[in-house]
This record gives C-alpha cells, sequence and structure tokens, in this order.
C-alpha cells in the first residue's frame, strides 16, 4: 500500500507540474510587425541595381548583335543571326516577366523600351 501511495504522488507530480511557456514568439511577431508597411501605405520602391542594369545591356547587346546592328566583338563582321537573337530578346522577355514589381522605375522603363526596341528591329530583319 505503501508502494501504491508514493506512485499515485509520483502521477499526481508529472500530470500537475508547473508548465514553462516560451513566449519568445510574441516579441518576434511583434518585431515582424513593426517592420512591415502600415496599412494604406505604399511599400518602399525597390532600388537600382547596376548589376541588373549591366545584364539587361549585355542582352540588349547580344540582341543587337544577332541582328546584325553592330559588328561582332571578335570578328568585327556584322552577322545576322535570328535564332540567337531571338533567344537573346525572349531572355529578356523572361527578365521583365518575372521581375514584374520588384524593379526600380529606371530598371522597368530601360528594359520595356529595350524589348520594345528589339522586338521591332527582329520583325523587320527578319
Amino acid at each position: 500500500m505503501i508502494f501504491r501511495k508514493e506512485l499515485m504522488e509520483f502521477d499526481k507530480d508529472i500530470r500537475f507540474s508547473e508548465k514553462k511557456v516560451d513566449d519568445s514568439w510574441k516579441e518576434q511577431a511583434e518585431a515582424v510587425k513593426a517592420k512591415a508597411p502600415a496599412a494604406g501605405t505604399s511599400p518602399k520602391q525597390p532600388e537600382t541595381s547596376k548589376n541588373f542594369l549591366s545584364l539587361v545591356q549585355s542582352l540588349g547587346f547580344q540582341a543587337l548583335m544577332h541582328l546584325g546592328e553592330i559588328p561582332d566583338p571578335a570578328t568585327q563582321h556584322r552577322e545576322l543571326n535570328p535564332e540567337a537573337a531571338k533567344e537573346a530578346i525572349d531572355l529578356l522577355v523572361v527578365l521583365r516577366d518575372k521581375t514584374q514589381g520588384n524593379l526600380s522605375k529606371e530598371e522597368k522603363e530601360m528594359l520595356e523600351t529595350l524589348v520594345a526596341q528589339l522586338q521591332i528591329k527582329f520583325s523587320q530583319s527578319v
């Protein structure tokens, strides 16, 4: 009978032990909430990336080279390669579509203008 009493006290201690609650998640949630823009305010405009502009210019340069608009820097000859030009233009279109809403005003204008001009030049050359 003594064993049973000790067992009951042991069970009681386990079942009714003091619970510890981790409240650190509340602090993390408040920190995230403080960083989020307030309702009704416009989100921060993305900054212009020189690397992104360089990538867009590089693809535009390749497209112009394959359209025969500028000479190949290696050979100094102008050659028409519509498949390669189309591929470079398509890459720019993918960049435009996949980065929609994440570009600075300057990046967006450059990309849209370049794609439109290259598409016109492509249709004229083919």
